[in-house]
């Protein structure tokens, strides 16, 4: 991580501390720092952990979109370290990286389908306070989604809420996983105060 978080690491211990180091390291390549400070509480990081597993079995929304709503959330709620997740995995998943990177800067962007605009400005709506989400926005993509996709996207955006705003809360910043497979940097998001 590149700051101080805002509440100290500990150390992971414990037979559950070993599961959530393997499972970490199987999924990471590493065991994130940040765990340690989600340790001070094993109960909420495994509520945490817990949701992101039956989250990954949702199916009913195409992979990508979910992928970029995340991302959009992140970085408009400011959370470097699921930008950075979110990245290495478009990365390991296939991904298009060229979308990818320029999720922080996408109103500017011309590589995103027209679907793909909607999502980025629906996860951007969901992540305002208090939402911003229009009834013609969800018009448009239950439309093109169909109900189940687009409660399953309504969710993953919420939880890509509750993911972001935890770890910008705590000061839990990118430890640096795009930069390890060796991806070129994200796009960064236009300072709309210095345009002015």
């Amino acid at each position: 991580m590149t700051s101080t978080t805002r509440v100290p690491a500990v150390a992971i211990t414990g037979l559950y501390g070993t599961v959530v180091k393997t499972f970490s390291t199987k999924m990471f390549g590493k065991v994130p720092e940040s765990l340690g400070v989600l340790w001070n509480n094993p109960a909420v990081l495994k509520l945490s952990m817990t949701l992101g597993q039956k989250s990954s079995r949702w199916h009913a929304c195409d992979e990508d979109l979910k992928s970029y709503a995340h991302m959009a959330a992140a970085s408009l709620i400011g959370c470097s370290w699921c930008l950075d997740l979110g990245y290495f995995q478009a990365h390991n998943e296939g991904l298009d990286l060229t979308k990818a990177r320029e999720i922080p800067r996408w109103r500017e962007s011309d590589v995103f389908t027209p679907l793909e605009r909607d999502v980025l400005e629906y996860a951007e709506a969901m992540s305002q306070t208090p939402p911003t989400v229009t009834d013609a926005l969800s018009a448009r993509l239950l439309d093109q989604l169909g109900a189940p996709a687009l409660v399953e996207l309504t969710s993953w955006v919420a939880l890509a809420n509750l993911y972001a705003r935890t770890n910008a809360a705590l000061g839990i910043e990118s430890e640096g996983f795009a930069a390890s497979c060796g991806l070129p940097p994200l796009a960064q998001q236009r300072d709309v105060a210095s345009q002015a």
